[in-house]
């Protein structure tokens, strides 16, 4: 594969608070600012909290999912008085650490999640990024005693609705399981870890390192999948079987049960064997997904280099 050269990355973002229960990144981002931690060498951070009323009140969204704003069909759309709070917030976001595909957005946008599921540290990105899987795979072999795996999201940029897409680079950080409105100190310093191990890739990156081509496990959406449900009332009739509770990403194969009905029945999986995620994520109860399913592929990324 040909070498690749990118400019350096100088301007970087680190948000929290995008879903104002999701603490790591409030807390994280709340401490940042008070020590004011605006240098790193020759970066420059700028530290955002992404959703202050939805934090202030600790729930995930005031209005509507702000994670979901930052389409460009949402950032160009018009506002009025009947725009949802979060939606107004996407386009102040946009112009502040933006404009999304342009020069001036920031050289990389780091967004900072919690999930209720047992998924350990994620890294979500986009399949166009290849300097994120040199990221990650950096990540990865500098935290072995913990499971680190990379979502990678296959849609156009311009279909992205997540903040750290409005960087030129960007990746979230999915780690758990935390509950909702609580603080974990073992997870928040899994968060602090890879941060830091990111910050170390860069200053390497920006000072000349030459990282090589490679290739590393990655998992992409396949499909979600509901509960069961009431077909009169719409409620759901079944739990998350215990067999499939907190067994995200691993392998599950046609037959395995997968829920567990309040009257006594196992409910079990008849598709293509593939990989349940965000199992029994709090937050998608309201979007209706028990749990998401994935392929595992291996992707393979060139060597890159800085452009001088």
């Amino acid at each position: 594969m040909e070498h690749i050269f990118f400019p350096p990355l100088s301007r970087i973002a680190v948000c929290g608070g995008t879903h104002g229960n999701e603490m790591s990144g409030v807390y994280l981002v709340r401490e940042w600012q008070k020590q004011k931690v605006d240098e790193s060498g020759a970066l420059s951070i700028t530290t955002v909290l992404s959703n202050p009323p939805a934090v202030n009140v600790c729930r995930r969204y005031t209005q509507t999912d702000l994670n979901r704003c930052f389409t460009n069909a949402l950032l160009s759309s018009p506002i009025t008085d009947t725009t949802p709070y979060e939606m107004r917030r996407a386009q102040e976001l946009n112009a502040q650490l933006g404009p999304k595909g342009s020069e001036k957005a920031m050289d990389l946008l780091i967004d900072i999640h919690n999930t209720t599921a047992n998924m350990g540290l994620c890294l979500i990105f986009y399949s166009s990024d290849l300097m994120m899987l040199h990221i990650y795979k950096y990540i990865q072999s500098k935290m072995p005693s913990v499971p680190v795996r990379a979502i990678i999201m296959d849609i156009p940029l311009s279909e992205a609705f997540s903040l750290e897409s409005v960087g030129k680079h960007g990746f979230a950080i999915e780690v758990g399981p935390q509950p909702n409105g609580v603080l974990r100190a073992d997870i928040f310093n899994l968060v602090k870890k890879s941060l830091d191990l990111a910050f170390e890739w860069i200053q390497e990156f920006n000072s000349g390192c030459t990282f090589k081509a490679g290739e590393v496990e990655a998992f992409t959406f396949v499909k979600s999948v509901d509960y069961p449900r009431d077909p009169a009332t719409g409620e759901i009739t079944a739990a998350i079987h215990p067999q499939l509770q907190d067994a995200d990403f691993k392998l599950l194969r046609r037959g395995d049960p997968i829920f567990l009905s309040f009257s006594g029945e196992t409910v079990k999986y008849d598709g293509e064997d593939n990989y349940p995620y965000f199992v029994n994520e709090c937050a998608y109860y309201e979007s209706k997904t028990a749990f998401k399913l994935a392929e595992k592929t291996t992707m393979t990324f060139p060597s890159i280099s800085v452009k001088n």
